[in-house]
């Protein structure tokens, strides 16, 4: 069998396979860096690869859904559903009105990995920060990221982290 023959479910099943596989990795590089450095460096470095690695899976998004520049809120709307994380976590979006939307992650596979083995939620909000702001700045630099709720922020059990994107 060759790719190309793969049905439209199989294709779908293997999109998020590979989501989980490129989560997988994510997550190992990151216990890997911090058995060696530290906690804190992990974040760190962390943080430093996503600031890259979030532009480019815009860039990507973008490019290919051909959104428009400046597209706005509504191709933040349709990109962020196409992100690796879309294909594994449940998420919504939530209108607040035409310059202001809030997305929110409802369903997280690294936190609820963490709380079947009764760990505290994983303190991502450093590296959401510049996860969100560089990729919805990317889809049209005039929007502005402010995190609303993430570990290790308290946050209600129907989310865990929410992101409020507004249109300047």
């Amino acid at each position: 069998m060759e790719p190309k023959d793969l049905s439209k479910e199989q294709a779908l099943a293997l999109l998020e396979d590979f989501a989980k596989r490129w989560l997988a990795h994510d997550g190992l590089w990151f216990l890997a860096v911090e058995k060696r450095y530290g906690l804190e460096k992990a974040i760190e470095l962390d943080e430093e690869a996503w600031a890259t690695f979030t532009v480019l899976e815009a860039k990507r998004v973008k490019e290919f859904l051909g959104l428009p520049d400046n597209g706005g809120l509504e191709a933040l709307k349709t990109a962020l559903k196409f992100r690796l994380y879309g294909f594994l976590n449940e998420q919504e979006i939530i209108e607040e009105g035409p310059k202001r939307i809030v997305y929110r992650m409802k369903t997280c596979r690294v936190q609820a990995a963490r709380k079947r083995k009764g760990l505290p939620d994983f303190p991502c909000k450093p590296v959401g920060i510049t996860e969100y702001s560089g990729f919805a700045r990317t889809i049209d630099p005039r929007i502005k990221t402010r995190c609303i709720a993430c570990p290790p922020d308290e946050h209600p059990e129907e989310f865990y982290c929410a992101w409020e994107f507004t249109l300047e």
